[in-house]
This record gives C-alpha cells, structure tokens and sequence, in this order.
C-alpha cells in the first residue's frame, strides 16, 4: 500500500509518465501538413479564421448560419492558432497534442479524486492518451472540436464533483458554465448530463443503491433519485437546445437527409453492428481508417447481423447491470459507452460514413473504466497479482504507444491519410475522391481522372467528384463535359455551392453570360464567398454592366480586403469608367497584395503612361518583364513610352522581342516601321 505522504510523489511521476508517453507516441504531429479533409473549411480557406482574431470575426463565430455544427469555440481556438502562427500547420497541430495532453491529466486526477483509487486512474487515462481510436481527434485538425469540448467535459465533471462535496450556488454555477462552454466546443456533451447522474451512483455515492459508495476524496451527502434528477434540468435544457440547433444546422447545410422506412431500417442496424464493430477496434485496432463507408444496402444479411449484434448488446446490458449492484463501476462504464455514443451512432444519419474512430474519444472512457477496476478484481485471489498486473500494464501500453505512433504518421499528409485508407477498406469513394484531389494537386491529371471515375464507379450519386471531375474537365479545355458533371452535381445536391460557381465559371467561358450570371447568384444567396463575387462580376463586365460588377467586386472585397483578383478587376472597370485615379489605387493595391502580378504591372503602366508619367510606366513594363520576360504585350508597351520618351532605339529593341514572340502582330509591325522610320530621319 502507498504511503499518503508519497501520494503527491508518485502523482507527479505517473503525470510526467502519461505526459513522456504522449510525446513519444505523437512526436512526427508537429511536422504534419493539413490535409485536403475539411481542414481547408476549418483553417487554410476560411478567410474568417485565417485573419485571426478581430471583432467581426469574432461575431462570425457564433452567428447561427448552417455552417454545420455551431460550434464558436472551435472557431475561436482556430482563428488564435492563426493569430499566433499564422497557417503554419505544425503549431495548429501543436494546440491539439497540447490539448489531449490536458485532457489525460484531467482525466487522471478527476477519476483519482472521486474514487480514490490512484492506479486504476492512471490506468484509465494511459489507455485514454495511447489508444489507436483516438488519433483522429488529435492529429486531425479540423476536429479541433473534439480535443477541446473533451476538455470542457472533464472540467464540468471535475467541478461537478466539487459541487457535490460543497452544494453550493457558486459551485453549482460553475459546472454549469463550464457545461456551456462545452457544447459551445462541439455538442456532442448533450449526454454528459446523463453522465453526471451515472456519477451520482459510482463513484460519488450520492446515489444510494446496493453497494454504491463514495469512494475517493470527496465527501458525499447521499440524495434522492427525484433530487439528483431535478438539479440536473438546467443541464438537460441547454442538452436539448443543443441537440435541435445541430438538427436544424444540419438539416440547413444537407447532412442529415430525410429517411423512408428501408432506409431506417439500415441504419438502425448499422447503429447496432457499430456498438459492437467499436467494441471490437477498441480490443485489436487494427485497419483504423479516416472513412469507413457505409455498407452496401443488402438488407437481410445486415439485418441478421443487426439482430446478432443487438441480441448481444442486450445480454451484455442485463448482466452487467445486475453485476452492477455489487460492482458499480461495471454499470457506470457500460451505460456510459452506450449513453455517449447515442448522438453519433447515426440512427439520424448526418454524413454517409458507418463509424467514425472520432466517435470513441469521449466513449470508450467508459469501457476503460470497466477494465481498470474489473480486471484487478477478477484476478484478486492470484498470488503476485500486481506483478502480473504491472508486467500486463506495461506490455499492453507499449504495443498501444508504437499503433498509434504509426496511425498517427498516416496523417502526415493528405496522400499518405489516402493511400492508408484505399489499403485497409474496400469501396471506399471518399479515399478516392481525395486520392484524385492530391494527384490533380501535383499536376497528374490522367491519374486523379481514374481515381474519380473510380469514386463514381462506387458511388455514381457522390456529387462532390462530379464537381471535381467538371473542374478538371475545364482546365483540360473540355467545356463540355466539364458542364455535363457540373450538372450532374446540382442534380443531386441543387444547394451545392462550389458546383453553381464552377458552372458559372464554365458558361461564361462558353459566352453563356445569362446562364453564367444566374448560377453565380444563386451561389451568392446560398453562401456569400469572395470569388463567386468576383466571378460575378467578371460575368456582368462581359455583358456590358459596368457598374453592376463595380457592386460585386466591391463586394467581393467587403468579404476579403486583401483579395488581388478583385482589385485588379475593379481596377479594369473603373478604367473604363475612366475613373483613372480610382483605378491606379486598385491595381497599387494588388501589387502590395502580390508584387509579383504581372498583369497589374502592365496594366499600371498603360494608365501612368495615359497621363504622362512615362518614368513611372516604364519602371512598371521593366518590372513585369522581370517577372515574365517573354511578354509580348509588355514589350510592346514599352517600346511605345520608350519612343515617345525620345529613346527610339532602345524602343526598336523592345518592338523586335515582341515580335520574336508573337511574329504576326501587325501592331507591333506598324509601331517598328514607325520607329526604324524615324530613327533613319534622325541620322
């Protein structure tokens, strides 16, 4: 037995433990990139978090728009990971490890503090930093979410632990708060309420049922059952608010689609294989992958399965509960991983995956809260058994420390997450959906071509690959079929917003300026974006309506200052207007954005030159030509201010590089014959 003086001691040792092991396991995160899986939505393209932390940001947050989960603490922990490191993706990364390092200290000393019981909470919280299952939630960074309401989850239990011993207002306010925050984090803490009644049972004993008793630190006035439920109806109230906001806010955003009764039936009996199916990795995690698809609908098999696994869940919930009596934890435990795991079974199918490891982070707590008590238990009459114990102990956490050290290096990057997935799954589109994204990425249009025929091969109905295959389509020059799977995908999901921009963006090429110009409205009403605005405007300023697409490019910069394609377009068409001065402060401004466009050069060039300031626009052409040498325009230009600056020779050599370039432009041939011209009259 351990000496209470030594108590904080070993304390100490098994934190620096869990911390040391942490860091091994997850040493490569901090040189991981983003990847192509909603971490463009979270952090790189999301011009609200990437500028940080400002006030209009800020409310952005925690506007309640349908951008999915409403989650404004998420956005704000994002968007100061981008004030402080801009989008270097090894400091966002950094936040989450730090994180599930705090979530497995607190997880250590609540559970130590309410039960008393030091090693078996250690225990609990060393399967809780090194299991497999929970890399997801770490080395992903768009969720964020789950590290950090992970975090405002053990708070409330850590403060509601406190209340319990105090019954105090204060006390109670602050586990409330800290409640609120959570579902601020991510909702998924609409079950901690329920949580906190199983706590009540073991290991507070407030509770008072067969041999529950509080065990730990904490002193416990016993409570009725009426009483511990009616303390809690501020809790299930702000768990019920939440629930309809994610409901509503996914309905909104087209996740959650509406089932017929065939459909109900399949994911009822996708909810019970996948109780056992996590139960299964969490025992051998092994083939853990970012996407698990949903399995194919034929119905009886799955049915059978259905009915097997169900059946099991319910012997297993019988004789649990009834051991629970005389071993508490054992039901706490198992009602816990059943409890928590009510909102993501997806019974409500919000997304077309089957499971998901980000599921177990909070979940499995229970299941290991049953092994770390039981398992000493069973094995108490054994002689040596904390040799036995602690020999087990070691050899398991170093086999879970190197799985997840190699799961952890599979989201290195988007390509290697990928190419894990398509290994260990089969039929899986999502993976090679975004295999097709990453080969397009490096230029290997043929390859990433196969990847999304083969996505569709899978799932013909999968509209973001119609989306994808339209924008590879286009950039090969095939307007056609690019606007055939442009089609396709609004078919399928008409609110598709990027699918309405690239259609848009096609049909303007093909001079279908009306088509062009209803498509990016549309796009605009369902989701303002900077570049629909400025595609919009492109479209109007071909049609001849000057100002209308002044609105949009003004628009497109009320959404993104610091957007170069908006101000050089605006530039265009306040050129036009002839509002001269206006436009040169444009095109200035693109070049502070981006110094190195070159369009902007030339085109500065010809408005200074326009009014006289021929030094200015001549240090602009040189500029663009150290840019792009081989810009005939450029060459051009400024053999133009160069002879009428009196310099005809230099003029004559700037004539002939552009026609070198482009030998049949009869304007560059007439302005050098005027210039040859003139320079033999000068001699």
């Amino acid at each position: 037995m351990v000496n209470v003086t030594n108590r904080p001691r070993l304390e100490f040792i098994l934190s620096f433990f869990l911390v040391v092991t942490i860091l091994i396991a997850f040493r490569e995160l901090p040189n991981h990139d983003f990847v192509s899986l909603d971490d463009h939505a979270y952090v790189t393209e999301n011009n609200r978090v990437s500028e940080g932390i400002t006030v209009e940001n800020i409310l952005w947050a925690f506007e309640f728009k349908g951008r999915g989960y409403w989650h404004p603490l998420t956005w704000l922990s994002h968007m100061l990971d981008c004030q402080l490191f801009g989008l270097n993706p090894g400091m966002h990364h950094l936040t989450s490890l730090l994180l599930h390092i705090a979530n497995t200290l607190l997880l250590f000393f609540v559970l130590k503090w309410m039960t008393g019981a030091l090693w078996q909470s250690a225990f609990v919280a060393a399967l809780f930093a090194l299991h497999p299952l929970h890399v997801e939630s770490v080395a992903w960074a768009a969720e964020r979410k789950d590290v950090l309401s992970t975090f405002f989850w053990l708070l409330t239990m850590g403060a509601y632990g406190r209340y319990a011993e105090q019954l105090g207002f204060r006390s109670y306010f602050l586990v409330l708060f800290f409640f609120a925050l959570g579902l601020m984090a991510k909702p998924m803490l609409v079950t901690l309420p329920f949580v906190l009644l199983l706590t009540d049972y073991w290991p507070l004993g407030r509770l008072q049922l067969g041999q529950a008793n509080s065990q730990g630190d904490v002193k416990i006035r016993p409570a009725s059952v009426l009483h511990l439920v009616w303390e809690k109806i501020p809790f299930f109230v702000l768990s019920a608010l939440a629930s309809i906001a994610i409901f509503i806010t996914e309905k909104i955003g087209g996740t959650v689609k509406p089932l017929d009764w065939p459909f109900l039936k399949i994911h009822v009996a996708n909810a019970l294989i996948s109780y056992v199916r996590y139960i299964q990795k969490m025992i051998w995690p092994s083939r853990l992958a970012f996407f698990y698809p949903y399995p194919k609908m034929i119905l009886n098999p799955l049915l059978l399965k259905a009915i097997g696994a169900g059946f099991l869940l319910i012997c297993l919930t019988v004789i649990i509960v009834r051991a629970g009596r005389k071993h508490p934890y054992l039901a706490v435990g198992w009602l816990w991983y059943l409890g928590t795991l009510v909102p993501v079974i997806g019974v409500v199918q919000a997304g077309s995956f089957a499971m998901a490891d980000r599921y177990t982070y909070v979940t499995l707590i229970g299941l290991f809260i049953m092994i770390a008590w039981g398992v000493p238990e069973l094995l108490a009459r054994w002689r040596h058994r904390k040799v036995w114990l602690a020999a087990a102990a070691t050899i398991l956490l170093s086999i879970l420390m190197v799985l997840t050290w190699k799961q952890a290096s599979y989201w290195k990057n988007s390509q290697t997450l990928f190419e894990h997935a398509l290994e260990v799954t089969s039929d899986n589109y999502v993976a090679h959906n975004g295999m097709g994204i990453v080969l397009k990425n490096q230029g290997r249009i043929d390859e990433a071509i196969v990847h999304y025929m083969e996505a569709l091969r899978i799932k013909p109905d999968f509209e973001e690959t119609h989306n994808n295959l339209g924008f590879v389509f286009y950039h090969q020059g095939d307007n056609r079929r690019a606007i055939e799977h442009y089609l396709e995908a609004l078919r399928i999901k008409p609110g598709y917003v990027k699918a309405h921009s690239n259609l848009g963006v096609a049909l303007e090429r093909d001079g279908r300026l009306d088509e062009a110009i209803s498509h990016f409205s549309e796009a605009l009403r369902l989701q303002p974006g900077e570049d629909t605005c400025n595609n919009l405007g492109i479209a109007l300023f071909r049609k001849g309506d000057t100002q209308k697409a002044i609105k949009q490019y003004l628009n497109a910069l009320c959404i993104q200052p610091n957007s170069v394609g908006a101000h050089y377009n605006l530039g265009i068409a306040l050129e036009k207007q002839g509002r001269i001065d206006e436009a040169v402060s444009h095109y200035l401004e693109a070049l502070r954005i981006q110094p190195d466009y070159v369009n902007v050069h030339n085109n500065l060039g010809i408005l200074l030159e326009r009014q006289g300031r021929l030094d200015e626009a001549i240090g602009y052409y040189l500029a663009a030509l150290r840019i792009k040498p081989d810009f005939e325009e450029v060459h051009n230009n400024l053999g133009i201010a160069l002879f009428h600056k009196g310099n005809v020779e230099r003029a004559i050599y700037h004539f002939k590089a552009a026609l070198r370039i482009t030998p049949t432009n009869v304007n560059t041939k007439n302005n050098l014959e005027q210039a040859l011209t003139a320079l033999r009259q000068a001699r």
